[in-house]
Formats: structure tokens, C-alpha cells, sequence
């Protein structure tokens, strides 16, 4: 049952007319912006595989990053309604992409690996189990179509 939609628009413009357009596959970068109102543009490209900018975010690392924010911040929303402490969460997520021979593509699963310090006296096991309803709740999990695993390491402070 949907309750309510949102709506998200950017504006993504190609920077990478080098003078020729796309006369031919080498002839352009593959180098665009990614901005939305009031924010700082994103310098995106192609994976370097792809003849990118390795300097530039591509979408590929755009959509992983999107589901490790995502988690994240349901899983801060969860702890603190389930009254545990998080003191710090990093996550180094990883994405795993496989090309198809009519060269396409799709990736079959992310791997979310996050590294939460909690508050001593908070509940690890609690903690764990949180995991699986923040993945539930995301709404970037809730959208693709491939695996999203969680590999949390959490720690409770000693002091």
C-alpha cells in the first residue's frame, strides 16, 4: 500500500565533448556532472574499464555508495529507537558487477561491511539483529534486484 510518494531530480550534463561530439567510440570522454539544487556538483564518469576518469565517481560506485547510505541511516533510526548508543559506523562496502557477452551487464550483489562502536551497556546481539530490518526498510535495498548482504563488525566500548 503506498502512502505517500517523493520525488528527486538532478541535473546530470555531459562534459566530454572534446571537439568531435561522438564521432567515434575513442573520440569523447565519458566525463558528466552530477548536481541537484543547492548542492555541490559530483564530477562522475565511466569506469576507467570503460575509458572513464578514474578520478571521477562512476555510476557503479555511485550505486553501491547509495546502498550503504541508505542502510546506514535506517540502522542509526533503528538503534536509536531500540535505545542503542552508536558512538561510530564506517562501512567499506563492496559491489560485485558482471559483464554480459552482448557487453552489458549487471551487478549480482553488494556487500554492505560495516564497523559500528556502541556505547557500553548497549546490546550487540540487538545490534546485529537490526541489520536485517534496517536492509528491510531501505528503500535503495527495496529497488534492485540482486543481493544485498550485511558483514557487520561491532564492537562495545570497554569505557
Amino acid at each position: 500500500m503506498i502512502v505517500k510518494e517523493h520525488r528527486y531530480e538532478v541535473t546530470m550534463t555531459w562534459t566530454g565533448n572534446l571537439g568531435e561530439g561522438t564521432g567515434t567510440y575513442r573520440a569523447y570522454s565519458r566525463n558528466h556532472t552530477i548536481e541537484a539544487a543547492g548542492k555541490p556538483a559530483i564530477p562522475a564518469s565511466s569506469d576507467p574499464h570503460f575509458r572513464g576518469d578514474a578520478s571521477r565517481y562512476n555510476p557503479e560506485e555511485l550505486l553501491v555508495a547509495s546502498l550503504s547510505s541508505c542502510h546506514m541511516l535506517w540502522y542509526l533510526h533503528l538503534c536509536a529507537e531500540s535505545r542503542i548508543v552508536v558512538t561510530s559506523y564506517s562501512d567499506t562496502p563492496i559491489g560485485f558487477m558482471v559483464e554480459t557477452a552482448d557487453g552489458g551487464g549487471r551487478f549480482r550483489e553488494v556487500v554492505l561491511r560495516p564497523r559500528i562502536s556502541l556505547k557500553k551497556g548497549s546490546d550487540p546481539n540487538l545490534a546485529k539483529q537490526l541489520h536485517e530490518k534496517a536492509n528491510r526498510l531501505c528503500f535503495i535495498a527495496n529497488s534492485v534486484n540482486f543481493a544485498v548482504r550485511h558483514e557487520p563488525q561491532i564492537l562495545v566500548e570497554t569505557a
